[in-house]
């Protein structure tokens, strides 16, 4: 299974060790816990990016990378939406952040899949760095730069 991350240089996009969440945290972790933010297709991904930019910050170029997840289903747990906590879509719901580090800390899988806060049709994929065999299992496909769509600038 192929699922998509947006990164603001090469390097980050290549970057799959959750140094990002554990230094900043986000929807599903606190600070201080290590996860991957990834999507099921690149155009979720994108607009996942795109939520987070501050309306000063527009860069002409990002990087999106193309990551390979076992296709083993008793590798991922696919959260059920009766478990999605009770306002889980507000941003720094601290239920969201619990139930994630726990998912990170127990390591029982290397990919957690959670619905899209920006399109709840579609999936986000939480990767675990600290899963055992993490670096075996999850592997960059390809890295590309994409051109930023001018037109997706915030107007006044």
């Amino acid at each position: 299974m192929l699922v998509f991350r947006i990164a603001k240089t090469e390097n980050r996009a290549r970057d799959l060790s959750g140094y990002g969440s554990f230094r900043y945290g986000g929807r599903w972790n606190g600070k201080g816990t290590y996860m991957v933010y990834t999507s099921m297709n690149s155009s979720l991904a994108y607009l996942e990016s795109l939520v987070h930019f501050d309306e000063s910050f527009f860069l002409p170029e990002l990087f999106i990378a193309s990551i390979q997840l076992p296709d083993d289903e008793k590798l991922m747990y696919p959260l059920p939406d009766k478990n999605h906590p009770k306002n889980w879509l507000l941003p720094e719901n601290l239920e969201n952040k619990l139930m994630g580090d726990r998912w990170m800390t127990e390591a029982k899988y290397p990919a957690i899949r959670v619905r899209s806060a920006v399109n709840p049709l579609e999936y986000n994929f939480l990767l675990n760095p600290l899963f055992p065999g993490y670096g075996d299992l999850v592997r960059i496909q390809s890295v590309e730069a994409i051109k930023t769509d001018t037109r997706l600038r915030k107007r006044p």
